[in-house]
């Protein structure tokens, strides 16, 4: 077990964004976390990677009180992906991965060969070696996006949490990424836990799926299980039709117009 959530709770000035959530996550899926806007997909990742405290509950990861494990040692265990990566600090784009490699690094050391090497290896394999001397700051969003991603995969973690991190991706780029996560729990088991806006994205990549709404898990289970116009109803208040794709051997969402008045 990777991770075993305990009737966590968060509120933020009295409103309350996640209610008695429990769930465990196994190392070795890829989690897809879905739900409308505001329903607290990122406070859900903002606690798993202790950006924010749970008012009640209790987080464990591989059996250890999250709150007690250092930061160092969390940063060699857990690599985040956000949406929006900011830093105003012309870094070049392979500083920025090399980034990756800190949490192994000692206190006033540089980084070793066997570093870099990793970092021009990931950075390879991840195409943003073309990019190895921009300026961070100089970078579009996609191409900053593809950056931090070669970054996680540097720290060599347990797991990669990813916050929307396809948002600013184009289609071919978005897929690359996917592929190589996919590619990477299923020979390296490592553990992804995602919030996608695209339910079908997820569909084709996940393993497990985990439905929020109002601060609650609405559903949560295996993604074959999980997609289905009923639930889909449930959760996002549209109507839809599934069908099943067998070049990517899952089931594909079909949304139906809704019936509002256009302006």
């Amino acid at each position: 077990m990777i991770y075993a959530i305990d009737d966590i709770s968060y509120a933020y000035d009295s409103i309350n964004i996640l209610e008695r959530i429990s769930i465990q996550l196994e190392k070795g899926f890829f989690y897809g976390i879905l739900g409308p806007n505001g329903c607290g997909k990122t406070t859900f990742l903002d606690l798993l990677i202790r950006h924010k405290k749970p008012n009640s509950g209790h987080i464990t990861f591989s059996g250890t009180d999250l709150s007690k494990i250092s930061r160092k040692q969390l940063a060699r265990k857990i690599a985040l992906v956000s949406q929006n990566f900011y830093i105003n600090f012309p870094y070049t784009a392979r500083e920025v991965v090399i980034m990756g490699r800190y949490p192994y690094i000692s206190r006033f050391s540089s980084p070793s060969s066997e570093d870099l090497d990793r970092v021009d290896s990931i950075m390879e394999k991840t195409g943003v070696d073309l990019l190895s001397d921009n300026f961070i700051t100089e970078l579009s969003g996609g191409e900053r996006q593809r950056v931090v991603f070669a970054r996680a995969l540097v720290q060599d973690t347990d797991v990669i949490i990813l916050d929307e991190a396809t948002s600013n991706l184009d289609i071919r780029h978005t897929i690359d990424l996917l592929d190589i996560v996919r590619n990477r729990v299923d020979q390296k088991k490592l553990t992804v836990i995602s919030v996608f806006q695209n339910i079908n994205l997820a569909a084709r990549y996940c393993d497990r799926l985990i439905f929020l709404r109002n601060g609650n898990i609405i559903a949560q289970g295996k993604t074959e299980e999980m997609v289905n116009k009923c639930l889909i109803q449930k959760v996002f208040d549209v109507e839809s039709e599934i069908r099943f794709e067998a070049l990517y051997n899952s089931s594909q969402v079909i949304f139906k117009r809704g019936a509002r008045e256009t302006l």
